[in-house]
Protein backbone atom coordinates (compact mmCIF):
# COMPACT_ATOMS: atom_id res chain seq x y z
CA UNK A 1 0.00 0.00 0.00
CA UNK A 2 1.58 3.31 -1.14
CA UNK A 3 0.42 6.89 -0.75
CA UNK A 4 1.14 9.63 -3.30
CA UNK A 5 0.50 13.37 -2.82
CA UNK A 6 0.29 15.86 -5.67
CA UNK A 7 -0.79 19.49 -5.86
CA UNK A 8 -2.51 20.85 -8.97
CA UNK A 9 -3.97 24.38 -9.23
CA UNK A 10 -3.70 24.83 -5.44
CA UNK A 11 -5.67 21.59 -4.94
CA UNK A 12 -3.98 18.75 -3.09
CA UNK A 13 -4.79 15.23 -4.26
CA UNK A 14 -3.95 12.00 -2.47
CA UNK A 15 -3.41 8.78 -4.38
CA UNK A 16 -3.65 5.50 -2.45
CA UNK A 17 -2.38 2.40 -4.24
CA UNK A 18 -3.37 -1.07 -3.07
CA UNK A 19 -1.83 -3.76 -5.25
CA UNK A 20 -2.55 -2.88 -8.89
CA UNK A 21 -5.37 -0.44 -8.10
CA UNK A 22 -4.91 3.30 -7.53
CA UNK A 23 -7.56 5.47 -5.84
CA UNK A 24 -7.25 9.24 -6.16
CA UNK A 25 -9.27 11.62 -4.01
CA UNK A 26 -9.18 15.29 -3.08
CA UNK A 27 -7.23 15.73 0.14
CA UNK A 28 -8.86 17.44 3.11
CA UNK A 29 -7.90 21.10 3.42
CA UNK A 30 -5.41 22.09 6.10
CA UNK A 31 -8.06 24.15 7.88
CA UNK A 32 -10.48 21.22 7.95
CA UNK A 33 -7.81 18.93 9.40
CA UNK A 34 -6.90 21.45 12.08
CA UNK A 35 -10.46 22.55 12.88
CA UNK A 36 -10.63 20.52 16.15
CA UNK A 37 -7.50 22.34 17.35
CA UNK A 38 -9.03 25.73 16.56
CA UNK A 39 -12.17 24.75 18.47
CA UNK A 40 -10.03 23.81 21.47
CA UNK A 41 -8.49 27.30 21.37
CA UNK A 42 -11.85 29.04 21.11
CA UNK A 43 -12.84 29.15 24.85
CA UNK A 44 -9.45 30.50 25.90
CA UNK A 45 -9.46 33.02 23.06
CA UNK A 46 -12.90 34.29 24.09
CA UNK A 47 -11.75 34.76 27.69
CA UNK A 48 -8.65 36.66 26.54
CA UNK A 49 -10.75 38.92 24.32
CA UNK A 50 -13.23 39.67 27.11
CA UNK A 51 -10.85 40.11 30.07
CA UNK A 52 -7.59 41.21 28.42
CA UNK A 53 -8.40 43.07 25.22
CA UNK A 54 -11.86 44.38 26.09
CA UNK A 55 -10.72 46.47 29.09
CA UNK A 56 -8.04 48.11 26.91
CA UNK A 57 -10.75 50.51 25.74
CA UNK A 58 -10.28 52.22 29.10
CA UNK A 59 -6.84 53.40 27.99
CA UNK A 60 -8.53 56.51 26.55
CA UNK A 61 -9.03 57.72 30.15
CA UNK A 62 -5.28 58.36 30.34
CA UNK A 63 -5.72 61.14 27.77
CA UNK A 64 -8.92 62.60 29.23
CA UNK A 65 -10.15 64.40 32.30
CA UNK A 66 -12.50 61.51 32.85
CA UNK A 67 -15.81 62.13 34.56
CA UNK A 68 -17.86 58.93 35.12
CA UNK A 69 -21.25 60.58 34.49
CA UNK A 70 -20.04 61.87 31.11
CA UNK A 71 -18.34 58.66 30.00
CA UNK A 72 -15.60 58.30 27.41
CA UNK A 73 -17.39 60.34 24.76
CA UNK A 74 -18.33 63.27 26.97
CA UNK A 75 -15.13 63.69 28.98
CA UNK A 76 -12.66 66.44 28.07
CA UNK A 77 -9.52 65.48 26.16
CA UNK A 78 -6.33 66.76 27.82
CA UNK A 79 -3.61 65.02 25.79
CA UNK A 80 -0.48 64.20 27.81
CA UNK A 81 -1.29 66.39 30.83
CA UNK A 82 -2.02 63.36 33.03
CA UNK A 83 1.44 61.98 32.29
CA UNK A 84 2.98 65.36 33.08
CA UNK A 85 1.08 65.40 36.36
CA UNK A 86 2.36 61.94 37.27
CA UNK A 87 5.98 63.09 37.27
CA UNK A 88 5.13 66.09 39.47
CA UNK A 89 3.66 63.88 42.20
CA UNK A 90 5.86 64.11 45.31
CA UNK A 91 6.32 60.36 45.86
CA UNK A 92 6.51 59.11 42.28
CA UNK A 93 10.28 58.53 42.14
CA UNK A 94 10.28 56.82 45.53
CA UNK A 95 7.48 54.56 44.30
CA UNK A 96 9.41 53.78 41.10
CA UNK A 97 12.48 52.94 43.17
CA UNK A 98 10.50 50.72 45.53
CA UNK A 99 8.97 48.88 42.57
CA UNK A 100 12.28 48.21 40.83
CA UNK A 101 14.11 47.43 44.08
CA UNK A 102 11.60 44.86 45.30
CA UNK A 103 11.01 43.37 41.84
CA UNK A 104 14.71 42.90 41.11
CA UNK A 105 15.31 41.26 44.48
CA UNK A 106 12.38 38.92 43.82
CA UNK A 107 13.73 38.05 40.37
CA UNK A 108 17.24 37.28 41.67
CA UNK A 109 16.07 35.32 44.71
CA UNK A 110 13.41 33.59 42.62
CA UNK A 111 16.14 32.26 40.34
CA UNK A 112 18.84 31.37 42.85
CA UNK A 113 16.73 29.59 45.48
CA UNK A 114 14.92 27.17 43.10
CA UNK A 115 18.22 26.27 41.40
CA UNK A 116 19.93 25.50 44.70
CA UNK A 117 16.91 23.60 45.98
CA UNK A 118 16.68 21.56 42.75
CA UNK A 119 20.36 20.59 43.09
CA UNK A 120 19.84 19.56 46.71
CA UNK A 121 16.62 17.67 45.98
CA UNK A 122 18.31 15.86 43.12
CA UNK A 123 20.72 14.32 45.61
CA UNK A 124 17.90 12.69 47.59
CA UNK A 125 17.78 9.04 46.49
CA UNK A 126 14.78 7.89 48.53
CA UNK A 127 11.80 8.46 46.21
CA UNK A 128 9.22 8.55 49.00
CA UNK A 129 11.16 11.21 50.92
CA UNK A 130 11.79 13.16 47.71
CA UNK A 131 8.10 13.21 46.78
CA UNK A 132 7.11 14.19 50.30
CA UNK A 133 9.49 17.15 50.26
CA UNK A 134 8.25 18.19 46.83
CA UNK A 135 4.64 18.12 47.98
CA UNK A 136 5.37 20.25 51.05
CA UNK A 137 7.27 22.94 49.17
CA UNK A 138 4.76 23.05 46.27
CA UNK A 139 1.74 23.56 48.54
CA UNK A 140 2.13 27.32 49.31
CA UNK A 141 2.09 28.13 45.58
CA UNK A 142 -1.53 27.00 45.31
CA UNK A 143 -2.72 29.19 48.19
CA UNK A 144 -3.76 32.79 47.48
CA UNK A 145 -2.11 35.75 49.17
CA UNK A 146 -5.41 36.46 50.91
CA UNK A 147 -4.94 33.24 52.89
CA UNK A 148 -1.16 33.44 53.25
CA UNK A 149 -1.31 37.13 54.13
CA UNK A 150 -3.49 36.46 57.17
CA UNK A 151 -1.23 33.59 58.25
CA UNK A 152 1.94 35.66 57.86
CA UNK A 153 0.48 38.63 59.74
CA UNK A 154 -0.03 36.34 62.73
CA UNK A 155 3.31 34.54 62.38
CA UNK A 156 5.29 37.81 62.04
CA UNK A 157 3.42 39.75 64.72
CA UNK A 158 5.88 41.61 67.01
CA UNK A 159 3.87 40.73 70.13
CA UNK A 160 2.59 37.18 69.74
CA UNK A 161 4.07 35.91 66.45
CA UNK A 162 6.04 32.66 66.61
CA UNK A 163 9.00 34.19 64.75
CA UNK A 164 9.44 37.03 67.25
CA UNK A 165 8.92 34.65 70.15
CA UNK A 166 11.89 32.67 68.89
CA UNK A 167 13.92 35.87 68.39
CA UNK A 168 13.20 36.95 71.97
CA UNK A 169 14.04 33.46 73.23
CA UNK A 170 17.61 33.84 71.94
CA UNK A 171 17.98 37.23 73.63
CA UNK A 172 17.27 39.59 70.72
CA UNK A 173 14.74 42.38 70.36
CA UNK A 174 11.51 41.66 68.42
CA UNK A 175 11.38 42.84 64.81
CA UNK A 176 8.33 44.59 63.35
CA UNK A 177 8.56 42.85 59.98
CA UNK A 178 5.45 44.47 58.51
CA UNK A 179 5.83 47.89 60.12
CA UNK A 180 9.53 48.75 59.79
CA UNK A 181 10.58 50.49 56.56
CA UNK A 182 14.06 48.96 56.79
CA UNK A 183 12.77 45.39 56.98
CA UNK A 184 9.53 45.44 54.99
CA UNK A 185 11.01 45.06 51.44
CA UNK A 186 13.10 42.06 52.51
CA UNK A 187 10.06 40.53 54.21
CA UNK A 188 8.17 40.77 50.92
CA UNK A 189 11.01 39.10 49.04
CA UNK A 190 11.48 36.26 51.53
CA UNK A 191 7.76 35.48 51.78
CA UNK A 192 7.36 35.60 47.99
CA UNK A 193 10.26 33.18 47.51
CA UNK A 194 8.86 30.90 50.21
CA UNK A 195 5.52 30.80 48.39
CA UNK A 196 6.83 30.16 44.87
CA UNK A 197 10.26 28.50 44.96
CA UNK A 198 8.85 24.97 45.22
CA UNK A 199 6.76 25.36 42.09
CA UNK A 200 9.59 27.08 40.20
CA UNK A 201 11.87 24.17 41.06
CA UNK A 202 9.88 21.97 38.63
CA UNK A 203 11.58 23.61 35.64
CA UNK A 204 15.08 22.95 36.93
CA UNK A 205 14.29 19.39 38.01
CA UNK A 206 13.04 18.76 34.48
CA UNK A 207 16.31 20.09 33.04
CA UNK A 208 18.25 17.72 35.29
CA UNK A 209 16.50 14.72 33.75
CA UNK A 210 17.88 15.72 30.35
CA UNK A 211 21.52 15.35 31.40
CA UNK A 212 23.17 12.19 30.07
CA UNK A 213 23.85 9.77 33.00
CA UNK A 214 26.95 8.51 31.19
CA UNK A 215 28.63 11.82 31.93
CA UNK A 216 28.36 11.14 35.67
CA UNK A 217 29.64 7.59 35.19
CA UNK A 218 32.66 8.89 33.31
CA UNK A 219 33.27 11.51 36.00
CA UNK A 220 33.18 8.87 38.75
CA UNK A 221 35.71 6.76 36.85
CA UNK A 222 37.96 9.83 36.60
CA UNK A 223 37.68 10.29 40.38
CA UNK A 224 35.39 13.33 40.46
CA UNK A 225 33.42 13.82 43.67
CA UNK A 226 29.86 15.09 44.00
CA UNK A 227 30.92 18.74 44.09
CA UNK A 228 33.01 18.47 40.92
CA UNK A 229 30.21 16.54 39.20
CA UNK A 230 27.80 19.32 40.12
CA UNK A 231 30.16 22.08 38.99
CA UNK A 232 31.35 20.52 35.73
CA UNK A 233 28.30 18.47 34.61
CA UNK A 234 25.08 19.43 36.40
CA UNK A 235 25.36 23.22 36.25
CA UNK A 236 26.53 23.32 32.60
CA UNK A 237 23.65 20.99 31.75
CA UNK A 238 21.20 23.36 33.46
CA UNK A 239 22.80 26.49 32.00
CA UNK A 240 20.51 26.88 28.93
CA UNK A 241 17.32 26.83 31.01
CA UNK A 242 18.93 29.09 33.65
CA UNK A 243 19.84 31.65 30.97
CA UNK A 244 16.38 31.39 29.45
CA UNK A 245 14.47 31.91 32.70
CA UNK A 246 16.82 34.72 33.71
CA UNK A 247 16.31 36.60 30.47
CA UNK A 248 12.54 36.10 30.35
CA UNK A 249 12.20 37.37 33.92
CA UNK A 250 13.29 40.85 32.76
CA UNK A 251 9.70 41.47 31.71
CA UNK A 252 8.68 41.41 35.38
CA UNK A 253 11.02 44.21 36.43
CA UNK A 254 8.03 46.47 37.27
CA UNK A 255 5.88 43.68 38.75
CA UNK A 256 6.68 43.73 42.44
CA UNK A 257 3.52 41.83 43.42
CA UNK A 258 0.39 43.91 43.97
CA UNK A 259 -1.71 41.28 45.75
CA UNK A 260 1.02 40.39 48.24
CA UNK A 261 2.00 43.95 49.12
CA UNK A 262 -1.57 45.29 49.14
CA UNK A 263 -2.60 42.69 51.70
CA UNK A 264 0.46 43.01 53.94
CA UNK A 265 1.45 46.69 53.88
CA UNK A 266 0.15 49.70 55.84
CA UNK A 267 0.57 53.50 55.69
CA UNK A 268 3.58 53.35 58.03
CA UNK A 269 5.60 51.45 55.40
CA UNK A 270 4.51 53.44 52.34
CA UNK A 271 8.01 54.93 52.12
CA UNK A 272 9.61 51.54 51.42
CA UNK A 273 6.67 49.36 50.35
CA UNK A 274 4.48 51.50 48.11
CA UNK A 275 4.79 50.32 44.48
CA UNK A 276 3.26 51.41 41.18
CA UNK A 277 0.36 48.95 41.37
CA UNK A 278 -0.67 49.95 44.90
CA UNK A 279 -0.32 53.61 43.96
CA UNK A 280 -2.60 53.05 40.95
CA UNK A 281 -5.18 51.49 43.27
CA UNK A 282 -5.07 54.36 45.77
CA UNK A 283 -5.10 57.11 43.16
CA UNK A 284 -7.89 55.53 41.14
CA UNK A 285 -10.18 53.88 43.66
CA UNK A 286 -9.49 55.79 46.87
CA UNK A 287 -8.92 59.30 45.49
CA UNK A 288 -11.17 58.82 42.42
CA UNK A 289 -8.52 60.27 40.07
CA UNK A 290 -9.38 57.83 37.32
CA UNK A 291 -7.47 59.53 34.51
CA UNK A 292 -4.25 59.83 36.51
CA UNK A 293 -4.58 56.22 37.60
CA UNK A 294 -5.05 55.09 33.98
CA UNK A 295 -2.04 57.13 32.86
CA UNK A 296 0.12 55.63 35.60
CA UNK A 297 -0.98 52.11 34.69
CA UNK A 298 -0.36 52.78 30.98
CA UNK A 299 3.13 54.10 31.75
CA UNK A 300 3.94 50.90 33.64
CA UNK A 301 2.55 48.77 30.82
CA UNK A 302 4.65 50.56 28.20
CA UNK A 303 7.85 50.10 30.21
CA UNK A 304 7.00 46.43 30.81
CA UNK A 305 6.31 45.98 27.08
CA UNK A 306 9.73 47.37 26.19
CA UNK A 307 11.41 45.10 28.75
CA UNK A 308 9.54 42.06 27.42
CA UNK A 309 10.66 42.83 23.86
CA UNK A 310 14.25 43.19 25.05
CA UNK A 311 14.03 39.96 27.06
CA UNK A 312 12.78 37.95 24.07
CA UNK A 313 15.53 39.41 21.89
CA UNK A 314 18.11 38.36 24.46
CA UNK A 315 16.47 34.93 24.82
CA UNK A 316 16.84 34.47 21.06
CA UNK A 317 20.50 35.52 21.13
CA UNK A 318 21.60 33.73 24.31
CA UNK A 319 19.34 30.67 24.55
CA UNK A 320 18.06 30.28 20.96
CA UNK A 321 14.49 30.61 22.24
CA UNK A 322 11.72 31.86 19.98
CA UNK A 323 7.93 31.99 20.27
CA UNK A 324 7.29 32.98 16.66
Amino acid sequence: MNGIKRTTNNQEYVGIQVGDHMTIRLADSKFKRELPLYLMLLPGSILVLIYSYGPMAGIVMAFQKFVPVRGFLGSEWVGLKNFEYIFTMPDIFQVLWNTIYIAVMKIVAGLVVPIVFALMLNEVKNKAVKRGIQTMVYLPHFLSWVILGGILVDILSPSYGIVNQFIQAVGLKPVFFLGDNRVFPFTMVVTDVWKNFGFNTIVYLASLTGINPELYESAIIDGAGRWKQTWHITLPGMLPIIVLTSVLSLGNVLNAGFDQIFIMYSPQVYRSGDIIDTMVYRVGFVNAQYSVSAALGLFKSLVSFVMIVISYRLADKLANYKIF
